[in-house]
This record gives structure tokens, C-alpha cells and sequence, in this order.
């Protein structure tokens, strides 16, 4: 009954995660889902809600990869959701600089970043690189459908997210998207971790 609570966490963690910052996003004056990351709405006064919300998906990824460990097939592969983990804590932790003129009044980019914004991005840095290094891990342990699949999400996971980092960087082609892309990977990614905590819950 705990490994499959805690295996259970992988289910739930993407749709509340994902409903949260959507909510979220289409409420706050001056955000545009479309251009600016999901961290800036952890900026300003209704800022705990998105801090919040990193907070419990770490800690629910937490339990999430501590079930893997008890009952999936890698132990590399747990550490791995482990370290996602804990970069969504420490993206709570630190709170990230402005960017891309969020909010209003801000540079496109902080000159220069501070030391909260730093360790914000080497936080959500670590936790994306572990997340893309898990789908190709975890693929090895079933299937080929699900190698595919796994190989797949961590290939696109890992493109899409390096377009929106490039985005943030105020790349004139995809600025204007980069909000876009950010949800497009990290969709890609809770529903791989979905995928996962279904598979090995029925395993």
C-alpha cells in the first residue's frame, strides 16, 4: 500500500503542477503565458502561489521517485527523478530574476543576475538535465514500445527546453514564444513521469 502511495504521486504531481500555473498565469495582469517562463509568476505579490506550487511538486516528486527505488525496475533511474526533484525545490527556494519585461518596468534580461536568480537557474538547470537523462534510462526496462517512447520524450524534452532557454535569452526569433515552448517541454516531461508511475504501478 505505501509503494503504490507513493508511485501514485507521479500520477497526480503533472495535472496539479500544470493546472496551477495555468490558472495562475491566465490571472496575473501584464503575463503572457505565451512569452514569459513559469517561473516569473513566482515574482511579486501573489508570487507564493507559484512558489508554492514548486514546492509541493518537488516534494510530490520526491515520494515519487522513492517508490520507483522500492519497486521500479532502475535505482539509477530514481536518483534521477530524485535530482528533478529537488530542482523543483530549489527553483522554489530561489526565486528567479526578471525577464523578458516581466514584470512591467524590468529589462528583457537582469544585468546583472542575482545570486538568487543564479541559483534558481542551476536548481531548474540540474533538475531538466536529470529528467531528460531518466527517459533515456528508464527506457532500457521494458518494451520497445516504451523505449521508443521514453527515448522520444527525452529527445524532444530536452530540445524544446534548450529553444526556451534560448527564448529567455531574448533570441529575436523565438522570444515572443518562449513561454510556448517552456510549457510545450515540460508537458512533455509530466506526462512521461504519468506514463511511468502508471507502468510501474501496474508492474
Amino acid at each position: 500500500m505505501l509503494d503504490r502511495l507513493l508511485l501514485g504521486c507521479g500520477l497526480v504531481v503533472g495535472p496539479l503542477f500544470t493546472v496551477t500555473y495555468l490558472v495562475e498565469g491566465a490571472t496575473r495582469a501584464h503575463y503572457r503565458s505565451l512569452r514569459h517562463p513559469v517561473s516569473s509568476l513566482a515574482i511579486g505579490g501573489r508570487g507564493w502561489t507559484q512558489t508554492t506550487n514548486f514546492f509541493v511538486g518537488g516534494l510530490l516528486c520526491l515520494a515519487f521517485a522513492v517508490g520507483l527505488w522500492r519497486a521500479g525496475p532502475s535505482h539509477w533511474g530514481a536518483l534521477l527523478v530524485g535530482v528533478w526533484a529537488i530542482g523543483l525545490l530549489g527553483a522554489g527556494f530561489f526565486r528567479t530574476d526578471p525577464v523578458s519585461g516581466f514584470p512591467p518596468g524590468t529589462p528583457d534580461l537582469p544585468q546583472p543576475n542575482t545570486r538568487q536568480g543564479v541559483l534558481h537557474d542551476l536548481f531548474s538547470l540540474a533538475g531538466f538535465v536529470a529528467l531528460a537523462a531518466a527517459c533515456f534510462v528508464f527506457a532500457w526496462s521494458g518494451t520497445r514500445g516504451w523505449a521508443i517512447y521514453s527515448v522520444a520524450s527525452g529527445v524532444l524534452f530536452a530540445v524544446t527546453m534548450a529553444l526556451a532557454s534560448a527564448a529567455f535569452a531574448q533570441k529575436e526569433s523565438l522570444v515572443d514564444l518562449g513561454g510556448l515552448i517552456q510549457r510545450v517541454s515540460v508537458t512533455i516531461g509530466w506526462a512521461w513521469l504519468a506514463v511511468l508511475a502508471v507502468r510501474t504501478l501496474g508492474g
